[in-house]
């Protein structure tokens, strides 16, 4: 299985390469994230022409999320019991069951700054995620936690850790947050970069990306067996390159047939 994620910035604004990657990829299931699009106007027809079965978590033009996958989708879920909302509960989750494993698609919120109420949303809504997933992580059926979480989990994950000081996706808290994730014994997927050091996310702002002036907040975490399946895993730059791309790259997995 070929298992990607991919925060696209915006699934309508970016049709055309989205397409255009998923023919020459040809990802098995791929996870997208901040979709800004409301579930009745996401491109299913487009990209079931590509053959991708799709369920989306999307309210219109805020967050959203969606999975496509061309090797089964079943059960799909939007949300997670105790998700909290500011105020209201936001399109950020999305689970479902490809080719034997329980695929889940999660926009993390930015948190802005230390001191603003989203931060305390964003850890709040880590924390529950994290209870969320506690029964998965047990359960015999693989478990692969795909997405932007807007936290670069290690200091190695920046362009440079003194930019970062004081600042959101870097504190102790956001950090520790995914930590319990990992702590539930989930298995944080590094990939590595075809050139370049192995980050996913670059601002727009002039020359970042291609000053290296990225970071690794895209992350890929599997449960202990399925993630000793996994073969190699990369970030495509490439699909960073070009006319009008997302601020992200996608990474991709290529996981063993296994049990």
């Amino acid at each position: 299985m070929l298992l990607a994620t991919w925060n696209v910035n915006s699934v309508m604004a970016r049709l055309p390469r989205l397409l255009e990657w998923l023919d020459a990829t040809r990802p098995d299931v791929v996870c997208l994230q901040e979709t800004k699009v409301a579930d009745g106007a996401f491109p299913s027809a487009e990209v079931a022409a590509l053959g991708y079965t799709t369920a989306s978590n999307g309210i219109g033009r805020w967050n959203g999320v969606a999975i496509l996958s061309r090797v089964g989708l079943e059960d799909a879920a939007s949300g997670f019991a105790g998700e909290p909302g500011y105020p209201e509960v936001e399109a950020r989750a999305l689970s479902a069951t490809c080719g034997g494993v329980r695929v889940w698609s999660v926009y993390v919120p930015n948190g802005r700054t230390l001191d603003s109420p989203h931060y305390t949303y964003k850890l709040a809504w880590l924390d529950a995620l994290r209870t969320s997933l506690q029964a998965g992580v047990a359960a015999p059926v693989p478990l692969a936690i795909c997405g932007d979480f807007n936290v670069a989990p290690g200091d190695e994950d920046v362009w440079d850790p003194a930019e970062f000081v004081g600042s959101t996706h870097v504190s102790p808290p956001e950090r520790e947050a995914v930590a319990a994730l990992l702590g539930l014994g989930l298995v944080d997927v590094r990939p590595r970069a075809l050139k370049g050091r192995p980050f996913t996310y670059w601002d727009y702002r002039a020359g970042m990306f291609h000053k290296g002036m990225g970071m690794r907040i895209d992350l890929v975490l599997m449960s202990q067996r399925l993630a000793a399946r996994v073969t190699d895993a990369y970030i495509d730059r490439e699909a960073r390159k070009g006319t009008g791309p997302s601020d992200h790259a996608p990474v991709v997995v290529e996981i063993a047939t296994g049990t």
